[in-house]
């Protein structure tokens, strides 16, 4: 019998082994113009980070990981969205590509706000 995930992050943490997730980064990158939308390995690695954001969130519910969202709360986009913002702040090489990043990441915030924030608020 299958058990459903408690959490929306539980939930999101299942779908990352599957080709929508794979997908779902792809469009993320293409839509909002990622200037490393085209490279294959960019994307599988923000996959495989926004992953470990997702088990982390899992693994401590208390620990907010993006400033208003919950870490039981978090979601596959909130998820490739914070691994990317990491991502960047770690990344000595971003140079000239950093501002168009901040751009996106920016966008991806401001076009789906209610992936950033408590659900419960919603209603």
């Amino acid at each position: 019998m299958n058990q459903q995930p408690s959490s929306t992050a539980e939930a999101s943490l299942a779908i990352c082994p599957l080709f929508e997730s794979e997908l779902l980064v792809r469009l993320m990158l293409y839509h909002w113009g990622h200037p490393r939308a085209d490279d294959e390995e960019f994307g599988s690695q923000l996959l495989e980070i926004a992953t470990e954001v997702l088990q982390a969130a899992v693994a401590d519910a208390d620990h907010v990981l993006v400033q208003g969202l919950p870490s039981s709360h978090m979601n596959l986009v909130a998820a490739v969205w914070y691994a990317e913002a990491r991502a960047l702040e770690e990344d000595d090489n971003a140079g000239c590509d950093a501002g168009a990043r901040k751009e996106w990441l920016d966008s991806v915030r401001h076009s789906l706000p209610s992936c950033f924030c408590d659900p419960d608020e919603l209603v």
